[in-house]
């Protein structure tokens, strides 16, 4: 099920997905095949198929399955720390509203 809100925040507040470096990528669709909640798709550009990421906020906060799935180190996400830092400042303005 995709998550319309993460602790009471609107999923589309919070920066957690993952990111594709292209210069490592070997479109091998690894990442596609494990993710169920759709996050990322495969699109055709300049004669050549790639995986991109498609729907960013479909991804589970906090979630890095797709991370060790990916044999030669192209994907990552952004920093835990920090997003839990942003999850924690927009709890509190929630709250003060």
């Amino acid at each position: 099920m995709i998550e319309k809100t993460y602790e009471g925040i609107p999923r589309k507040k919070i920066p957690w997905y993952p990111i594709i470096d292209y210069e490592k990528c070997i479109g091998c669709g690894k990442c596609f095949e494990f993710c169920h909640n759709r996050v990322f798709d495969i699109e055709e550009k300049d004669g050549e198929k790639r995986v991109v990421v498609k729907n960013p906020y479909n991804c589970v906060v906090l979630c890095t399955g797709c991370q060790p799935e990916c044999t030669v180190g192209a994907i990552t996400h952004p920093s835990e720390e920090e997003t839990l830092k942003i999850i924690e400042k927009l709890k509190k303005e929630k709250d003060s509203n």
